[in-house]
């Protein structure tokens, strides 16, 4: 069902990015990875039995992100599937504590790295035979309920589902849908805190489970899967016993 079908997965190289890249692989399309890292993308696209095509970009650099497209386009003439996945975070702070280039360097990944990727990919699926595609932008729990002294993160996480929505209202005019997933907890590099112990909203520190991120990936590619004429607006998968359902 999804041969010759191109899906694009930003933050490709590890985590979250991984795992939907390998799971779109399985799910039969043709993935292009980026990423600002050559070396990790490298070893994605050697899991993906030819099926995988690096692109090394910077998604908060307009020039960077317009290339990438570009070369989407040159080399496979459409796009059908865009994972917004990139993002980052920064030390935890207080609000009124946060350093202005902390702020910044999170909003220019987090939520214009994904304006800026959005575009691109609206404009090309716009203009291609047939017309139209996918859009999942990567949301967080943290795009519902905040953890303390995250605030940069926590903003542009509430700000990516404004986006996925006007995204999703706009598109329906071009046979584009857009959805957002929501993950809780999935065992990456992000959630080493969690394994360990992390501040909760009543001031303790808690250790709290996670799961494994092959499961975020393949509902990913669920999403991905569907025809657009059905689209998943919002998911939400996380550990089971996280604390986010009454967290605060």
């Amino acid at each position: 069902m999804n041969a010759n079908r191109i899906a694009l997965v930003t933050g490709a190289g590890t985590g979250i990015g991984k795992a939907a890249a390998l799971a779109l692989g399985e799910a039969g399309f043709t993935v292009v990875l980026t990423g600002r890292r050559a070396e990790p993308l490298d070893a994605v696209a050697a899991s993906l039995d030819g099926k995988g095509h690096v692109v090394t970009a910077d998604i908060s650099a307009p020039a960077s992100v317009a290339a990438l497209f570009d070369t989407v386009a040159a080399r496979f003439g459409r796009l059908d599937v865009l994972f917004n996945n990139a993002g980052g975070w920064s030390a935890a702070t207080p609000i009124e504590d946060i350093p202005l280039e902390d702020w910044q360097r999170v909003v220019n990944v987090n939520l214009t790295g994904v304006f800026l990727c959005t575009q691109h990919a609206i404009r090309l699926m716009k203009a291609q035979d047939p017309k139209g595609g996918r859009i999942i932008n990567n949301g967080s729990i943290s795009a519902h309920a905040p953890r303390p002294l995250t605030g940069p993160y926590t903003a542009t996480k509430h700000a990516v589902t404004g986006l996925t929505k006007q995204v999703a209202l706009e598109g329906r005019a071009h046979n584009i849908a857009c959805g957002q997933i929501d993950i809780g907890n999935a065992d990456t590099d992000m959630a080493v805190k969690m394994k360990t112990g992390i501040l909760q909203a009543n001031g303790q520190i808690m250790v709290e489970p996670t799961f494994d991120p092959v499961h975020a990936g393949r509902a990913v590619a669920y999403m991905a899967s569907l025809p657009l004429d059905a689209n998943v607006l919002t998911m939400t998968i996380m550990a089971t016993s996280a604390p986010f359902v009454g967290r605060g």
